[in-house]
């Protein structure tokens, strides 16, 4: 069984998998992994890989050196089962490349976007051949709320909860269906530019986000919360046997 150990800039995720299927998830702190012993007792793991967007603490350093199997950490170095264009490898966030990897891993020889809806929105875009090509980073939902009520006198903070009219009727709708819309729309504007030269591309999402989709936007579209999990386990695999 292999442990995996995603730490994102809010929350980590641990999950363990066997034979390629997720057999538990814990999403806990990012500064302690409290989960991490109950999975560890839980299980018998193997193997694990280590994935960290943040400085990952001396206290938790230590605490996977005591783990009584290896555990690897997933850096720019790390060889894995595509090839990387990106011209600086060393300031790709290591989730970002775990997601296309496991984009191209689930549904080989397809050109796919990726879209990650976190702190941040990433689109990351894989070619057929397995060449991760780049892509992009916009501002995530809540820090498009926050920014509105930050850089002015008299907007409010609004969540992304309540009514998403088409045009708001007031300033809080206003800005929820500005935000959220927006974000809707930039996303259909990333899938229509890529299908006009790949056709066949298919588009995964995964992040924390709940956006919504219109009916005819679903086909095509694999929404899937474990992408950067799936694609960590498929890059320690991949490790294990070169």
């Amino acid at each position: 069984m292999n442990l995996i150990i995603d730490i994102g800039n809010t929350a980590t995720k641990i999950a363990v998998f066997e034979q390629g299927e997720i057999k538990e998830t814990i999403r806990c702190s990012n500064q302690s992994l409290e989960g991490l012993d109950i999975l560890c007792d839980r299980y018998p793991v193997r193997k694990g890989i280590l994935s960290s967007v943040i400085n990952v603490s001396e206290d938790i350093r230590r605490k996977l050196a005591q783990l009584p199997f290896p555990m690897m950490e997933f850096t720019y170095r790390t060889p894995i089962p595509i090839r990387n264009l990106y011209q600086t490898p060393q300031t790709l966030g290591v989730d970002r490349l775990a997601a296309v990897v496991a984009a191209y891993t689930l549904k080989p020889h397809r050109p796919a976007l990726v879209i990650d809806a976190g702190t941040c929105i990433t689109y990351d875009f894989i070619d057929e051949r397995g060449q991760y090509q780049g892509g992009n980073i916009s501002p995530g939902m809540e820090m498009r709320f926050k920014a509105l009520h930050t850089f002015t006198d008299r907007l409010p903070h609004v969540n992304a909860s309540g009514e998403i009219p088409d045009y708001g009727k007031s300033t809080e709708t206003a800005i929820r269906a500005g935000v959220i819309r927006g974000i809707e729309h930039e996303i259909k504007g990333y899938i229509r530019q890529l299908k006009k030269n790949y056709p066949s591309l298919l588009v995964f999402l995964t992040g924390g986000n709940e956006i919504s989709f219109e009916r005819n936007l679903k086909s095509g579209i694999f929404a899937d919360g474990f992408l950067v999990l799936k694609g960590l386990n498929r890059i320690l695999e991949y490790n294990d046997v070169i």
